[in-house]
Formats: structure tokens, sequence, C-alpha cells
């Protein structure tokens, strides 16, 4: 603390400039290791806490930069483990204005960092979109391969992916990115690396059934765990924890699981992560439903909303109300479940992640099917299909299908098809699933026709989306790609390319 001790000697005229920069640095490497509050102490001859800002008077612009980024990035850390109302907003600004100072310095390493965390900012608010945007610039701006940034920038991006369900296209990042994390000294990056790629391995391996990918998932977690303990990173070791034991109760290992959740949940319990615990506490829930307990999620989830009720973090919370929704439903709370679940799809919305929001309506049809009415179940359903259009996840996509089948069969139903309207005696060999098919293709077939081939024109006769009709045909009615018309090439975007 040498350097603190230089800069408090000066206090009545001013920090002194030359210590400003390894005071920062110093601060960042607390920071690093989740010791927010002594990275806070360290800065507190120029911060106050929140909700105060920065003092910067008498520094140069580059020191003003530091500072601010510094406070910035601190701000949303502590923001996000306190569940603070508005402290992603106020960090936003502190780390742009940061990103300002240091492009008009022409240090590119400096505004890249900081961007990177404005989108990590972004990221915990679920707006995905702007993550995505903020992090591409990055990688456009920085051009060599060991640069620290451009590799914050790949694992953000790759994380971002992942969080937009995206599984396919952030599995192709981590691949690709492996080689030069592995060159990387930075611990705690790397540590960070594992961690997420295993996430996605895990994703992949349970949604499509891939032992191999589930084994390599274990592998990087036990990677990540090993980095984050030789960078002395204990906050996120316990997410690691966290991890593991949510892929065991995934695979039908309760005992372990708990034990795992547990522990991760005391770690972040003891190092005062409120943020962290409502995590642990909604993957113990997940966890508490795999193996049949519903009145146990329910409690864990009730928990995990309350705590994330108003600390800006969207997506977290829009996750944590399904996952209660879900435990509503199942122990026959209807009305306090949907309007859960109605909550989960609207947080996720205005919060700019829409693949979250498509998720709640899913379970909405899944947990509640048989008491909504067929209008309502087909409002869910046209949510659901529109929000995860663009899903990579095979899971998802065959929770959509078997969900549009359930719709059908309660329309069947309505119109007298099948049910209670039904004739006494079917005919033999009769079969609900094929007479849902069966009336399906006959719905889409005449969308065709009526639109001369053309999916999209169908798609919007039909009340879906253009993706998800093709998603429809290429997968359980391929007799009728002869009716549309042939799929023309796109022009390369002269946006995109831009």
């Amino acid at each position: 603390m040498d350097l603190q001790a230089s800069v408090f000697k000066t206090e009545t005229e001013g920090p002194a400039l030359q210590d400003v920069v390894p005071l920062c640095e110093l601060a960042k490497g607390f920071e690093e290791a989740g010791e927010f509050e002594l990275a806070k102490e360290t800065l507190r001859p120029f911060w106050r806490g929140l909700p105060h800002r920065p003092i910067t008077e008498g520094l140069d612009q580059r020191a003003q930069g530091e500072v601010l980024l510094r406070i910035g990035t601190l701000t949303g850390w502590i923001g996000s483990a306190k569940q603070i109302p508005g402290a992603q907003e106020t960090a936003k600004d502190l780390i742009s204005e940061s990103a300002s100072v240091f492009a008009a310095l022409g240090m590119l390493e400096k505004e890249a960092e900081a961007r990177v965390d404005l989108a990590i900012c972004y990221w915990r608010e679920g707006a995905l979109d702007e993550a995505r945007i903020t992090l591409r610039h990055v990688l456009h701006t920085l051009a060599q391969p060991q640069s620290e940034q451009r590799l914050r920038a790949l694992l953000n991006g790759a994380i971002v992916e992942k969080d937009a369900l995206r599984d396919y296209e952030s599995l192709r990042i981590y691949r690709e990115a492996a080689p030069d994390f592995e060159l990387s000294s930075n611990h705690a990056l790397k540590g960070k690396f594992h961690n997420s790629y295993a996430t996605v391995l895990k994703s992949l391996g349970l949604s499509e059934n891939r032992e191999e990918y589930i084994d390599s998932a274990l592998v990087e977690f036990a990677a990540a765990s090993f980095h984050f303990e030789q960078a002395g990173h204990h906050r996120f070791q316990a997410r690691v924890e966290n991890n593991v034991g949510f892929l065991l109760a995934s695979i039908g290992r309760f005992l372990d699981a708990q034990e795992h959740l547990d522990h991760a949940r005391r770690l972040f319990f003891n190092l005062g992560d409120h943020g962290a615990v409502a995590y642990a506490d909604d993957s113990r829930a997940q966890a508490f439903l795999l193996e049949g307990r519903p009145e146990d999620a329910e409690r864990a989830a009730r928990g995990a909303v309350k705590a994330l009720q108003d600390g800006g973090e969207q997506m977290m919370l829009a996750e944590a109300l399904t996952t209660h929704g879900t435990a509503l439903a199942r122990l026959n709370q209807i009305q306090l479940a949907k309007s859960t679940l109605d909550r989960a799809v609207e947080i996720a919305q205005n919060a700019g992640n829409p693949d979250r929001g498509g998720i709640a309506a899913l379970t909405a049809i899944e947990e509640m099917g048989v008491h909504l009415s067929l209008g309502i179940l087909q409002e869910y359903y046209s949510t659901a299909e529109a929000l995860l259009s663009n899903s990579q996840n095979r899971n998802i996509k065959s929770r959509l299908g078997e969900c549009a089948r359930r719709v059908l069969r309660v329309e069947l139903e309505a119109k007298g098809g099948v049910g209670n309207n039904a004739p006494a005696a079917m005919p033999p060999g009769f079969s609900l699933d094929a007479e849902v098919l069966r009336y399906e293709g006959s719905l889409i077939r005449k969308a065709l026709e009526d639109s001369g081939g053309s999916v999209t024109r169908a798609a919007r006769l039909l009340g879906v989306t253009h993706q998800g009709l093709a998603f429809i045909l290429n997968g359980r009615h391929n007799d009728l790609l002869s009716i549309r018309t042939p799929v023309k090439k796109r022009k390369r975007s002269i946006i995109r390319n831009h």
C-alpha cells in the first residue's frame, strides 16, 4: 500500500500525478481477483463510493482516463455483487467517458479495454446486441493476436453468443481462439476462457446427448479451476463449482450436484456477493426441478428473484423468473405461475434479450398447457417462435416443434376433430399425433399454394416467421418442399461489408 500512502500525503494539494496510473493498476489487480472492497479502498483518494462521481480535478488527461475506467468497471462489479439499482448505467457513463479520453490520446489498447468493460455492462443488463456491436468494434480495431484486450473481446463475444442461444457460433469462437489463449500468461483470463468454453460444451452435450461434449466440459471446468486457483480468484472458483454442480444435476448425479451447488453458494455468501448468491440459488432451483422437488425449487427460485428484483441485471432476473414460474406451475399455482412467466417474457424483451423471453413463453406452454385456452396458447407460441427464430440450440428447436404440435392438438379438439367431440369409434390404426401432423401439413400446403410457393408469404398467412416455417418444412414436412419456390441466393449486404 506504499502507493496509496504516497497519494494520501498529497491530498491537500491533489494526488501526486506520477502515482495515479500505478495506483489504478493496483486497484485493477484487486478487482480481477474479485477483491472489490480492497479495490475500492485503493481508489479512496479519488472516490467516495456509489453514488458519488470520481474526483478528477487536477489530473492530466491520461490520469483522468485511468481513474474513470477503474471506478467505472468497479462500479459495474460492485453494482452486480450488491444488486444496486442504476449501478450499470452509472458504470456505462464513466467507462464511456474514459474511452473518449483514451481515443483522444490515441491510446488504442486502453480505449479497447474500456469498450470491453462497457460491453460487459451491456451484457449484465441483457442488451446483447449492444454488447455484440461494441465487442466487434474492438476486434476490428486490434489486429495483434496476443493483445490482451483482443482476447477479452473474443471471450466476451463468445459469452454473448452463448447467451443468445447461438451455441455453435460460440463454440466456433472458442475453438478458433484457444491457441491464442494457450499462449497467454494471464491465469485469471485463461480461467475465464476455460470456464466459459465448458459452459458451451455442457449446453451442447445436454441438448444433443453428446457424451464427448460432457466429458470435454468437465475437463475444461477442471482447467478453469486450476487457473483461478493460480490467480487467487476465489469468486470465479465459486462460479466453476456452481457450473459443475448444475452439470452433474443434469446427468442425474443429484447428491454430488447439491454438494457442489451448496459449496458455491457458501463461497458467494462469504464474499458478500448477493448477485452471485442469487445466481447460485437459481442453479439450485433448476437442479431441484430436475430431481422432482418443486417445493425446494420454488423456495430457492423465490430467493433468487427477490435478490435480483432491483439490481438492473435483467437477463439473470428473466432466467430466475422462468425457473420460479416453472416451480409454481408444478405446484399447481397456475395464476401465479402465468403472471411470473409473463413478467419474464416482458423483462427479457425490454432488456433486448429476446431468446430469454422466448424460453419463458415456451415454458408457459409446456408447464401450463392443459390449463390455458387455445387463444392464450397460440399467443405464447407466436411469441416463442418469433423470439427464438435465431436460436442454434437443437433442444430449443425441438421444444418449439413439440409446442407447435401441442397447440395444433388443442386447436383440433376445439374444432371437433378429436377429443370429446370426436366420433365415438375411431377408425383402426388411428393416431392422434399422425392426425395433428396431417392437419398441420394441410394448412401449410394450402398456405404455400395460395402464396404461389413463397415461404415468406405463406409464413405471413400462417402467422409465423419465415425461419419458423422453413424449420417446419425442412423437419417434419419435407414432402412439401417441392411446392415452395426455389431458394434464391441472397446478395451480399453492402451495409454488412461496410
